[in-house]
């Protein structure tokens, strides 16, 4: 990872690049906190190699513009001069890459004016770089001069100075780096003594002297990634949860990345205009400044909370509450308490009436604030929910929600005890009716519609003969079930037009009129969804996509942050209920099973199952959603019996697009809805061990997890065709391993 920065305007910008040659694999990590002492690491997919490069300081050095190669061929070190620039430095560098770009430099601040340098061990053991005058240009200042010394160039790029003999390491060059991260280096931070290490910008790409720009970690409480702009912090990570990790990024991505944009109290959200407001129950604590867009005062609370009344000798009134914000960065300053549950974190804070406002989140857990809550961002989806304190006044007013509540109760009751009162006098009335026919028709039609009713309906006439030939002659091998009225047909008009005919038998208990209303009826079904293609769906991508996000966190809920664990085994579209805003809830517990202890899975009649069994149930939902079909809508089309068959046939065809439900194929979704797409077969796999486990998937939809792996064979996806049956059927008529005694299976 490097950074580079122009100096040149206050508008540039960083850019943290991962440098990795193409033979490397490595991902950013950090290794969890020990005492005091914070370090990000990147962790190496090979082993390294040592080369000596200076065995007799007397004799041994590297002369401009020689260099030395890492025994592994990896790196080198030697001199070098940067673009549009005639000054030498000393720096290590890609051996591989053509052009030079070094990832350290050692005379940052003191380039050599021509070819003269050379870089030797002194007499006091000290790698040195003079020039040819003899003056020392960069030393690496080990405090203890121990006169005998090597120096060794690493196979990962680090350069280290070691005490002959003891082989101790007296300094190395990833303890104090340059612009740039590379393999096995450590960004640390000590919490204790304030010392960190840093990576520092160079001035310009021909100046590699130290910029005012530097990345790392601030170690006062809970870690942050900052970059500071000499002292003045300018952006900041939010703290590490110890779940997820960012590759590569870039800043700024939008003006809310600038650090306390909005000040105190205020919340930014690149999505609106303007992008600050006030929290609510807070004010601009300037008008004059917020109205001309200078953001930087922040807010200020309206009214005092019940605490402050209660120190201040004034009434108590009623309690504070807290204010949820969902999905935000918190704010800069938290304090991390012991609290081992939500609730416990919430009662800290209530009881506290320094307390600002509180945060649980997974893997960091309880977060409290003390003073203003600053650099606080709204993101669309991730981040924590932060709950800030206010007066019971600025929140909900409780007591009209609970008068409304109670008047609407009232009225409610009565209204049911009426209805009660109407349904017995019309039960009396029809009860001889219902013992006469008992299997009746709960919605009839009036005379005139019996008389035209597919008139009404205004559905197509066909004639017997059309049906006839549609059905062959009402063949067996299309017949596709048993009503209650008789058996129903699949059959294709002359146009290709595919039909379903319901055939009324004469030994049905049901008669004309019920068949007739049951066509009717079936003709005025229409989903609340469906509109006409001029008025659009209602259903574009990105509330689809809500919806599955939305999905997704209820099942985590269930398998992780539940105090136990519910394996729901019933998770489906018919499943799955939509608020008014289409909020995804997941309904139907029935067939939940709740684990306890260290269970993961369980056997019953049906088979095993753990949570994996919900994955891949939200995997069909998953696909469902991006392909606007049904999983069982699929027969004998293309030999595929499922949606999950179609999908792993066009994923190995490579025709994902085929897959996409038409109404969302969009160029601007594309990457997004091929992705779900890929998520979804990782989920149906057939090996439950291969599915990923629901909290991976929230991270690969969210897109924190940037390379998917290439899913395996889907469970479901093939099915056996004429010829496979024959096959399977010949291959099943031997039933004997030993050719002397032979099983005979018969039906019971």
């Amino acid at each position: 990872m490097s950074i580079t920065r122009q100096d040149v305007s206050p508008s540039s910008y960083l850019v943290l690049v991962l440098v990795l040659e193409p033979s490397w694999n490595y991902i950013w990590t950090a290794r969890t906190c020990r005492g005091d002492f914070w370090a990000y690491n990147l962790l190496p997919g090979k082993g390294k190699h040592l080369s000596q490069l200076l065995k007799n300081p007397t004799f041994q050095y590297v002369k401009d513009p020689d260099a030395i190669v890492s025994a592994g061929n990896k790196f080198k070190l030697g001199f070098f001069s940067p673009v549009n620039s005639t000054n030498r430095y000393v720096g290590i560098w890609f051996s591989s890459v053509t052009a030079i770009t070094p990832v350290w430099v050692a005379n940052r601040n003191k380039p050599l004016n021509d070819s003269s340098g050379v870089m030797t061990i002194s007499g006091d053991g000290n790698l040195v770089v003079l020039n040819g005058q003899k003056e020392t240009l960069w030393s690496s200042n080990v405090s203890k001069g121990v006169g005998n010394s090597s120096a060794w160039l690493m196979d990962d790029g680090n350069l280290v100075l070691r005490e002959i003999g003891s082989g101790n390491s007296l300094w190395q060059s990833f303890q104090e780096p340059s612009d740039t991260v590379i393999t096995n280096m450590r960004l640390t931070a000590n919490a204790r003594t304030g010392e960190k290490t840093l990576l520092s910008s160079w001035r310009s790409p021909s100046d590699p002297s130290i910029g005012t720009f530097t990345v790392g970690i601030n170690p006062v409480r809970i870690p942050h990634c900052f970059i500071w702009n000499h002292s003045h912090p300018i952006y900041r990570s939010g703290p590490w949860n110890g779940q997820e990790w960012v590759n590569v990024w870039r800043f700024p991505n939008d003006e809310c990345d600038d650090y306390g944009k909005c000040g105190s109290f205020g919340i930014c959200n690149a999505k609106n205009s303007p992008i600050c407001s006030c929290m609510k129950g807070f004010e601009p604590k300037d008008a004059d400044e917020w109205n001309s867009r200078n953001w930087t005062s922040g807010c200020v609370m309206r009214r005092p909370m019940q605490c402050e009344r209660i120190q201040s000798g004034g009434e108590a009134g009623k309690e504070d509450g807290f204010l949820k914000l969902r999905t935000v960065k918190v704010p800069d300053f938290a304090d991390r308490s012991l609290a081992v549950s939500e609730q416990t974190c919430r009662e800290n804070c209530m009881n506290n009436c320094s307390c600002i406002a509180y945060a649980y989140y997974t893997g960091i857990r309880c977060m409290l604030w003390w003073e203003n809550l600053t650099d606080i961002r709204k993101y669309p989806r991730g981040g924590a929910d932060l709950y800030v304190r206010l007066a019971y006044s600025e929140l909900d007013n409780r007591t009209t929600s609970m008068m409304v509540s109670i008047g609407s109760t009232v009225v409610v009751g009565a209204i049911l005890s009426a209805l009660c009162v109407y349904r017995f006098c019309i039960w009396r009335r029809i009860a001889n009716y219902r013992e006469r026919k008992k299997r009746s028709m709960k919605i009839s039609l009036d005379e005139s519609m019996m008389q035209d009713g597919l008139n009404q309906a205004k559905l197509p006439l066909l004639s017997l003969p059309e049906l006839v030939a549609a059905t062959n002659n009402f063949d067996i091998a299309n017949k596709l079930g048993q009503g209650g009225f008789g058996p129903v047909y699949k059959g294709r008009l002359a146009d290709g037009q595919e039909i379903a005919v319901k055939r009324l038998s004469r030994a049905s208990g049901q008669g004309l009129e019920e068949f007739m209303n049951e066509v009717v009826v079936i003709s005025k079904l229409q989903h609340r969804n469906f509109c006409d293609t001029p008025w659009k769906q209602l259903l574009d991508w990105n509330k689809r996509f809500d919806i599955v996000d939305g999905i997704c966190r209820g099942l985590l809920y269930l398998h992780r942050d539940s105090r136990l664990k519910i394996i729901h085994r019933d998770l489906k579209a018919s499943n799955i209920l939509l608020d008014e805003n289409l909020n995804p809830k997941i309904s139907d517990f029935g067939m939940a099973r709740i684990f306890g202890g260290n269970e993961d899975q369980a056997n019953t009649r049906r088979g095993r199952f753990s949570e994996k069994s919900d994955v891949f149930s939200f995997g069909v939902l998953l696909l469902e959603i991006a392909s606007g079909r049904k999983n069982t809508s699929f027969y004998d089309s293309e030999q595929v019996s499922s949606l999950i068959g179609f999908a792993w046939k066009s994923w190995n065809e490579g025709n994902i697009g085929a897959i996409v439900d038409p109404v969302i194929s969009n160029p601007s979704f594309e990457v997004e809805v091929f992705r779900c797409i890929h998520i979804g077969l990782l989920c149906v796999q057939e090996l439950a061990r291969d599915r990923p486990t629901i909290s991976t998937v929230i991270s690969m939809l969210n897109s924190e997890i940037v390379d998917l792996p290439a899913p395996k064979q889907s469970a479901f996806a093939e099915r056996l065709g004429y010829f496979d049956k024959e096959s399977s059927e010949q291959n099943k008529q031997r039933c004997s391993i030993n050719n002397v005694s032979i099983t005979a299976l018969e039906a019971r």
